[in-house]
């Protein structure tokens, strides 16, 4: 089942994504630290109305961001679309012992069945140029590569832009 999120939920997305940031390092994928995501950003998005829990038997097994919030540092990025009726993804996240089995796959249905309904131009998202899996996984979906943003708190390597226009 896929809800909103709550700020109860925020202690167990910090744990949940502490573990997939704990599960990328060690194959030597420095995308997320100590510095993101953290329970601000979540507290955020819950005031935006923007966070997503995936539950599996009542327990919190994934998450995503679906908000209509342009990032300034998506500005320089030429992207397919004009930039005024788009919705970007952020901080999606399954257990690494839950990777896998199609959960990812399913919070991304689910965030494209939104944008579909809610009649936007394109989903607009980043992944980090050193996380082969997940341009595999957005390429295999449709989105296009467009550019490369830095965020110099995560990484001295850049992160790749996508849009999926739909």
């Amino acid at each position: 089942m896929i809800r909103k999120g709550n700020s109860e939920d925020i202690e167990s997305i910090m744990s949940l994504t502490k573990a997939c940031a704990k599960a990328m390092i060690a194959k030597g994928i420095y995308q997320w630290n100590e510095h993101y995501p953290n329970a601000s950003a979540f507290q955020n998005d819950v005031s935006r109305n923007e966070l997503y829990i995936l539950e599996v038997d009542g327990q919190l097994k994934g998450t995503i961001v679906i908000s209509t919030f342009m990032d300034e540092e998506y500005y320089p990025i030429d992207w397919l679309t004009k930039s005024e009726n788009n919705i970007y993804i952020h901080r999606l996240a399954i257990h690494p012992k839950l990777q896998g089995k199609g959960y990812a796959q399913q919070l991304m249905d689910f965030a494209e069945q939104f944008a579909i309904d809610n009649s936007y131009s394109s989903i607009r998202l980043d992944t980090f140029s050193q996380n082969k899996r997940n341009q595999k996984f957005y390429e295999l979906r449709g989105y296009k590569r467009l550019g490369d943003i830095y965020f110099p708190k995560q990484s001295k390597y850049p992160f790749h832009c996508y849009e999926l226009v739909l």
